[in-house]
């Protein structure tokens, strides 16, 4: 894009061919057609109906449509109904997951103008924002919202507010000089203005550079349109496993049919075997237990300040090793506070000034009086510096509309960014006082004397280089410094700007936006938990730095670096220096997404923070954005995946724990579900192998897999967090959940519960039918599984977590045994599930045999608990 800044008045007027007064319709609509409206264009999104048939394209859903055709063949009409329900519901959730995700160039859109006034044809008018075209001269006026980015050709007082394209609340003085500097910043382009900020103060006369797509705000948009959408560590595990699942379960179902057809049974009994098989294999609920698990930790996060946009950033958070995140309002509270107070060549602590001290009072009375802030209802209104001076003053039992009703205002001259002061005049004891308050390097020049506990005695040089040393200390700690001086008037004497001399001293007040009480304490518990704090910023290099230096994210042996020295390293460079660079100042859209990139690109996943337009296209590219809900901006908010209600940098801490317990839950549950879904697998081809009947009808194994096996699985869900969470590094994300030890667990539990099932398939051979024996087995891997969930809640025995820590746990037991109850003594249930009438022994039997493996795996924990 073309660097307006650099250019004269003139000089940009002569490059677009456009005039002060102008242009003409006729020559604006020619531009109009060159250039398009001024809108922003979306990038091509796919429909809701193409989303929902990509869910169907999943190797495993495709195997259970195939394993649904042929029960519907067989005659198996109620399997096949209960297939096709999930995978319609598994698809209808996919869908609605998706198309929650893209909003947020409508709230981009929403920033724009929807009119604006121009001069067109020589004269004042109102047009569409949208008709606004390069060479067009815009008029602002306090309260408009810039329509279009451009340069200033004529300033008149004018404050802009760029809090959302800067991420910096503090309103930006404008004037109309050329700028020199080679690279500027955005936030210090004091020669423009850009689409989407908002005039605070002030007038001012713009020629139209950019439109559309061609405005900051449209690279930020074209930069949130290619960024596409992430897929988190899980969901790539979880699709590596269904591809090794689906691969497994093919080769397997073609040998059983293979070894049927050899042992000359029916096609369609040799087809219901494989059935049964791939049913038995494919956890249906799988995908709807995740999605339950990660639902049931976004409400817990809800109630601790972090609303979770997107399902799938709950178990992200887990592995978070990298945090990116903005500093205003975030690390900081978001108000200016005055920190020091510089006055009778002694540093004080703003609450330690005494009204009772004459050089103290008067300089209470200059930053309160020369002030436009104010406080309603509580509430501080106005300039946020001001708004500090205010707070202050309240703070010492000053209260500035009683001060200003007893030293009313009878003269001023506003705040003016060429002279960088401002002055009133008061009526003091009879005696009309100037107060100024402005820029150090202004007033020291114009000031004569001093303001002592002895009086007021003229200036010596020693004390201007004390005065210059302080200010030089205060600069260095990033602080923002004001000067206070004052001077009597005569009677009759007018105010002009040539009577801002002849000053006595006062004092400096050094103010900042102090960090948040509970930032350092987050920061280091963010680096206990191996995660590396980073802080990126649209402030000033020296101040981020003092901030970072505070709450300890910049440690020894740390750098910062501005976004126009970023600019000059190389890729190369970035990511030899990427370990040490703690703080980023001064940066753009492009910048924030380079870092993120260069984080990512080592294989670390990012949360980033952000509240503006500028973090957005950010938020997007990183594993987890995370808005703020106070301060941020609808369009930061659209591109996060997690939204923080207090804005405080602490709350993602305790969203990374939730995550990590999420994680953890989540896999529990996925081992409880393999597990049994293998003793499935081995128990069918088990009677494959020895000839037998086959055990189960695929609407055993689907009531099995979809109703009792849901509700342990969702009790696992709910597991607590155990202590010391966040004193682990965050988890490799490219280790998937099928580790060797995950599948050797796997394999061995089902192993252990297929054998249970078999012997109790066998005794119901032996002392029974056919139908008894398939009831017994059916009955036995049912009452198996949900004893197994106590297992899979953790890597302890229940004996050290205790079995009623969790109660949800204990309730989904009873209720899966009441649902067992209801399928084997309910007649209509009997008929539908094609289940034998039990003996009291038989039922007997199958509670002994189907207890068994978890009292072996709990013997197995509480041995090699005593054992370490």
């Amino acid at each position: 894009m073309e660097e307006w800044f650099h250019l004269s008045e003139e000089e940009a007027l002569g490059r677009l061919e456009a005039a002060r007064s102008g242009l003409s319709s006729r020559e604006a609509a020619v531009r109009k057609e060159e250039f398009g409206p001024n809108a922003l264009r979306a990038g091509e999104k796919r429909s809701a109906l193409q989303v929902f048939l990509d869910q169907f394209k999943d190797l495993l859903v495709i195997i259970l449509i195939i394993a649904a055709v042929i029960s519907m063949i067989s005659g198996d009409v109620e399997s096949t109904a209960v297939i096709f329900a999930v995978l319609l519901l598994n698809a209808v959730l996919g869908t609605v997951e998706h198309q929650k995700a893209e909003k947020s160039l409508d709230s981009l859109k929403s920033l724009s103008a929807p009119m604006a006034g121009v001069l067109r044809d020589g004269r004042r008018q109102e047009i569409l924002s949208s008709d606004v075209v390069p060479g067009d001269i815009l008029l602002l006026e306090a309260g408009d919202m810039v329509a279009a980015d451009g340069r200033l050709l004529e300033t008149h007082s004018l404050l802009v507010n760029e809090s959302s394209l800067t991420g910096e609340s503090i309103n930006v003085e404008k004037k109309t000089g050329k700028i020199r500097a080679e690279k500027v910043p955005l936030a210090e382009q004091h020669n423009m203005v850009f689409s989407g900020s908002l005039v605070a103060a002030g007038r001012g006369t713009v020629l139209v550079t950019g439109t559309g797509m061609n405005t900051e705000i449209g690279r930020i948009a074209a930069l949130m349109n290619s960024t596409g959408e992430k897929k988190t560590p899980l969901q790539i595990s979880l699709d590596q496993f269904g591809s090794h699942l689906a691969a497994g379960i093919l080769i397997i179902c073609a040998l059983v049919f293979g070894l049927s057809i050899y042992r000359r049974m029916p096609v369609l009994d040799s087809l219901m075997f494989a059935v049964a098989l791939a049913v038995a294999a494919i956890p249906e609920a799988l995908s709807s237990i995740v999605t339950i698990v990660q639902a049931m930790g976004t409400q817990k996060m809800a109630r601790e300040h972090a609303i979770i946009k997107d399902l799938k950033a709950v178990e992200s958070l887990g592995c978070v090793s990298v945090i990116c995140s903005d500093k205003t309002g975030t690390l900081t509270q978001n108000r200016m506070t005055v920190e020091e107070v510089y006055v009778n060549n002694r540093l004080y602590p703003p609450e330690n000034l005494n009204l009772e001290n004459l050089v103290q009072r008067y300089l209470l009375y200059d930053a309160v009086l020369t002030n436009d802030a104010s406080c309603t209802d509580g509430k501080i209104l106005g300039d946020p510096t001001e708004a500090a001076l205010v707070v202050m003053g309240r703070k010492l039992g000053i209260s500035e509309s009683e001060l200003r009703h007893s030293m009313p205002r009878i003269g001023e001259l506003p705040f003016d960014s060429d002279r960088k002061l401002m002055t009133t005049v008061h009526r003091v004891d009879g005696v009309r006082i100037m107060f100024t308050k402005g820029a150090l390097d202004i007033l020291l020049p114009r000031c004569e004397s001093i303001l002592t506990g002895e009086g007021v005695r003229p200036m010596r040089e020693n004390d201007r280089q004390r005065i210059n040393e302080q200010n030089l200390g205060f600069s260095r700690q990033g602080l923002r410094v004001l000067t206070f001086v004052y001077r009597k008037m005569g009677e009759k004497e007018i105010l002009t700007e040539k009577s801002e001399s002849g000053y006595i001293f006062l004092g400096m007040t050094a103010m900042m936006d102090p960090p948040r009480p509970e930032s350092k304490n987050a920061v280091l518990n963010a680096r206990r938990a191996g995660i590396r704090p980073v802080m990126i910023t649209g402030d000033h290099k020296i101040t981020a730095a003092a901030i970072a230096e505070k709450i300890g994210i910049l440690n020894e042996g740390g750098i910062a670096v501005s976004g126009p020295e970023l600019d000059d390293m190389a890729d190369e460079e970035l990511d030899r220096n990427l370990d040490r660079i703690s703080v980023y100042a001064r940066v753009s859209p492009e910048h924030k997404i380079r870092i993120v990139s260069a984080w990512q690109k080592k294989g670390h996943i990012v949360a980033m923070t952000g509240d503006g337009v500028n973090d957005a296209p950010a938020l997007k590219k990183a594993d987890i954005g995370v808005a703020m809900g106070k301060m941020g901006t609808e369009v930061s908010k659209d591109a996060a995946s997690m939204i923080l209600t207090d804005d405080n940098f602490a709350t993602i801490i305790k969203a990374v724990a939730n995550g990590r317990n999420v994680y953890r839950n989540i896999r529990n549950a996925i081992k409880f579900l393999l597990s049994g879904n293998m003793a499935g697998i081995l128990s069918v081809l088990y009677t494959s192998l020895m000839a037998l009947p086959t055990p189960f009808a695929p609407v055993h194994l689907l009531f099995i897999n979809l109703v009792t096996d849901s509700l342990p699985a969702i009790a696992i869900g709910m597991e607590k967090a155990e202590p010391g969470l966040l004193t682990k590094k965050p988890r490799n994300p490219k280790e998937g959940i099928l580790t060797k030890r995950f599948i050797l667990q796997i394999l061995l539990q089902g192993a252990l519960i297929a054998v249970c099932t078999m012997t109790a398939y066998h005794t119901g051979l032996a002392t029974g039918s056919e139908a008894a024996a398939s009831t017994m087995a059916f009955s036995t891997l049912t009452l198996a599984r949900l004893f197994h969930g106590f297992n899979c809640r953790s890597s302890h025995s229940v004996f050290k977590i205790g079995l009623m820590s969790n109660l949800y746990s204990i309730m989904a037991f009873e209720a899966g045994v009441v649902l067992l109850a209801g399928v084997l003594f309910v007649p209509g249930l009997q008929t539908l599930f094609s289940v034998a009438d039990l003996s009291v022994r038989q039922l007997l039997t199958i509670v002994i045999f189907a207890v068994v493996p978890t009292l072996v795996i709990q013997a197995f924990k509480t041995v090699r608990e005593s054992m370490r």
